[in-house]
């Protein structure tokens, strides 16, 4: 009976550690968030007025020569947790049985809108902001309400119906 429990205990951890484990840079296997990626396209051509009417101001700027500047907007997320601990039993020959799964973790997103001439020429997004199943997802909340402002500002540019 104790070598049927031991073999479903690591039957059990071995097959929670290989199933639940998602790589770091999923880039390659996830989309791109719909709504970031809308917000590349979408933004371009908003003024400064506009950018701060629906992102706020900056965390920082950075002149990029000429009449170009970098205004970046840092986000760091803490979202809830899910931590399963199995406790760790010593058994027999084997000294430790256990591990431990955490699902969603925080992140960070620095989304960056480089401005021309008083206007968003690029938007652009860095840091740890992917999730498994969507690339640049935690800087969602960066822009969002800039697309929706874009849409309702120019609706014949965004392909958006005015209502």
């Amino acid at each position: 009976m104790r070598k049927l429990v031991l073999l479903v205990l690591l039957a059990g951890s071995s097959i929670l550690s290989s199933s639940c484990v998602a790589p770091d840079d999923t880039s390659d296997i996830s989309k791109e968030d719909a709504t970031t990626a809308a917000a590349r396209k979408e933004m371009v051509g908003l003024s400064e007025a506009d950018v701060r009417m629906c992102a706020g101001f900056p965390t920082a700027t950075a002149d990029a020569g000429g009449s170009a500047q970098i205004w970046t907007y840092q986000r760091t997320v803490q979202r809830g947790n899910l931590n399963v601990v199995i406790p760790t039993l010593a058994v027999g020959a084997i000294p430790t049985v256990g591990g431990s799964l955490n699902v969603n973790p925080g992140g960070y997103c620095n989304t960056q809108i480089r401005m021309v001439d008083g206007r968003v020429a690029e938007v652009a997004y860095a840091g740890d902001n992917n999730l498994p199943n969507h690339r640049d997802a935690l800087c969602v909340s960066t822009v969002d309400a800039c697309v929706a402002y874009a849409r309702q500002r120019h609706p014949a540019r965004t392909g958006a119906s005015s209502r």
